[in-house]
């Protein structure tokens, strides 16, 4: 039962992005796009992690717990 849902789903998709016009495929490259822009390229340049001065687990735990606790 449950292959023949997510097989439906799947052929739900699939059906529809292989019968999409120029102008869907040319949205949804931009949209691609954009997702790649934030997530990747903007966490790489702007979002930097603290966690990597600290070599140890127990070092990066106890950051966590001291920023969690006591705030800026």
């Amino acid at each position: 039962m449950k292959n023949n849902v997510f097989k439906r789903i799947w052929n739900f998709y699939y059906e529809g992005f292989t019968n999409m016009t120029s102008l869907g495929k040319t949205l949804w490259l931009i949209i691609a796009i954009k997702l790649f822009i934030m997530f990747f390229v903007l966490k790489l340049f702007f979002f930097k992690s603290d966690l990597r001065e600290y070599d140890s687990f127990e070092e990066k735990s106890d950051k966590v717990i001291e920023n969690l606790t006591n705030p800026k």
